[in-house]
């Protein structure tokens, strides 16, 4: 892995100019360009805001457009790197098929496109912590810690998915649900404390906030984000993660970069066959 690192660092201007092409095609004939990226999260901050503070009232959760950014900012990125990484490999079949190159550039350079626009949209976040008078807090320096967190995450998934994809062409259709369920599974629009400490199943009692930061490292990653930068429902100032609680989301995001890097590594060899 240590090898295949150091050959990516020779590789990385071909990873920039896909960054770039990425980019470019996704505002090609676009009249705003890459002010969408600032754009698209005010509307849809907007739109959550009005559903969640008129037509359902969430009447527990202060400063809610705030509150919203903090979740829908990371799942944005989220989503968006897993749903072209997914494709990362079988779109550039042609280019596999005639140049040799290490193929984590293809996966990699979607999930670093998608991350060029989250640290974008972050600029709406920030105007948005001045706006509503929270401002950033030196607990605001844990950022890049959470970001790069997210980053591996994601690296990782893409990694995984992107192989998978090359030899179950229904990979895409199936995440399209999986990422549906996903989105409403994270706190991303609601305060987890709004889902049971406590719920009995078949004679067991669960408890659905503690399984629900095991179960979905998204949960966490989000949770991270609204505390340094957000606090707390009740009012509490931004504060640093608890470093237990920190370290195995960190701990869960390697373990998935291991793992997908280790698949993709396997069946990379079979790729210019299978596409």
């Amino acid at each position: 892995m240590w090898q295949r690192c150091v050959e990516l660092v020779g590789y990385r201007e071909l990873i920039w100019n896909l960054v770039v092409k990425e980019l470019k095609v996704r505002y090609k004939n676009s009249a705003l360009g890459f002010f969408w990226t600032l754009l698209n999260p005010l509307m849809m901050m907007v739109v959550l805001t009005a559903v969640f503070t008129v037509m359902i009232p969430v009447t527990n959760v202060r400063q809610f457009p705030v509150f919203l950014l903090c979740g829908l900012l990371p799942w944005n990125f989220f989503a968006g790197s897993v749903m072209g990484g997914v494709h990362s490999i079988v779109n550039y079949a042609d280019l596999i098929k005639k140049v040799y190159f290490p193929k984590e550039v293809l996966p990699l350079a979607m999930v670093l496109s998608n991350f060029v626009n989250f640290l974008l949209a972050l600029l709406v976040l920030f105007a948005m912590l001045f706006v509503f008078r929270i401002g950033l807090t030196r607990y605001a320096l844990l950022l890049p810690l959470v970001i790069a967190t997210q980053l591996i995450f994601v690296v990782g998934l893409a990694f995984l998915l992107s192989t998978l994809n090359v030899f179950y062409r229904d990979t895409p259709m199936i995440m399209d649900v999986l990422l549906f369920a996903w989105f409403f599974l994270t706190p991303v629009f609601y305060p987890l404390e709004a889902l049971p400490s406590s719920y009995s199943f078949l004679g067991l009692t669960v408890d659905v906030q503690r399984w629900v930061y095991i179960l979905n490292p998204m949960a966490s990653i989000i949770a991270s984000y609204r505390l340094i930068l957000y606090g707390t429902i009740d009012g509490a100032l931004p504060a640093a993660p608890a470093w237990d609680f920190f370290g195995r989301t960190m701990l869960t995001a390697v373990g998935f970069l291991v793992l997908g890097w280790a698949i993709f590594g396997r069946y990379s060899k079979r790729f210019a066959e299978q596409v």
